[in-house]
């Protein structure tokens, strides 16, 4: 697993040996921020950051500030060796919670995120869940981009909730990105 673009790109990422967790491969990243454009002053977080491959791409190709909320300590060491690795310490904030609380602290830090990547373990209904904190802490800007992986096995069509709307799907094998639009409350 590497930085595939950006000021960091070939740099390898460390991830913990036999871990259970599955760390985005380098193909999915790629159409991610292919879709996603440019990062340039964009607030970017990374929820269920695990090894923090995705935020690492992220404030590699540009963005002002990159959140990874994740709440195993295991993970949480892991990230901060790759931010280090990745020369990327000025731009990196790692909160080491769960989702609830990661999301409390940054409505405490006035964050209001232009990119919301999501990426919970599957089929656990945990990107549910996660919708309605984020609705319920409005930590994002008005016409903030929300980005959730996830199996195919999980189903999002339409609207999701009042001020939740589907945008566009694409499946890569198992996986799916599931692009939504959100409105504040």
């Amino acid at each position: 697993m590497r930085i595939i673009g950006g000021k960091a790109k070939g740099r390898t990422l460390h991830f913990p040996p036999g871990s259970k967790e599955r760390p985005t491969s380098d193909f999915l990243r790629e159409a991610l921020f292919n879709m996603l454009g440019s990062l340039e002053e964009k607030i970017f977080l990374d929820l269920f950051a695990g090894s923090g491959s995705v935020g690492l791409e992220a404030a590699s190709r540009g963005a002002q500030e990159v959140y990874f909320v994740e709440k195993s300590k295991t993970l949480v060491e892991i990230i901060k060796k790759n931010i280090q690795k990745c020369c990327l310490d000025e731009n990196c904030f790692v909160i080491a919670a769960d989702i609830e609380q990661g999301l409390s602290n940054l409505l405490k830090k006035k964050c209001e995120a232009d990119i919301i990547f999501i990426d919970p373990p599957y089929n656990r209904n945990m990107a549910g869940t996660t919708l309605n904190l984020l609705n319920k802490y409005q930590i994002f800007k008005e016409d903030v981009a929300v980005v959730i992986q996830h199996s195919m096995k999980e189903n999002f069509t339409g609207s999701i909730d009042n001020n939740i709307y589907l945008k566009d799907q694409r499946k890569y094998g198992e996986n799916v990105l599931t692009f939504l639009k959100m409105e504040r409350r």
